[in-house]
């Protein structure tokens, strides 16, 4: 497994927890940086899973 699909699960859990934090506070801008991050982590972890895909291909053949 790619390290990118951990590390951007990692991120999106994170991204999610601030975010909701910042909702409950009515902390904007916590909230908006929670976001950031959890839109990040998805990225992050569609690029891991990209790549290991990538790898099972070529070891295929």
């Amino acid at each position: 497994m790619d390290k990118n699909r951990t590390e951007g699960a990692k991120h999106e859990v994170k991204g999610a927890v601030k975010e909701g934090i910042g909702k409950v506070t009515g902390n904007k801008s916590k909230e908006a940086a929670g976001n950031i991050e959890k839109n990040a982590g998805k990225v992050q972890h569609a690029v891991g899973k990209a790549a290991d895909k990538e790898r099972d291909a070529a070891q295929k053949h």
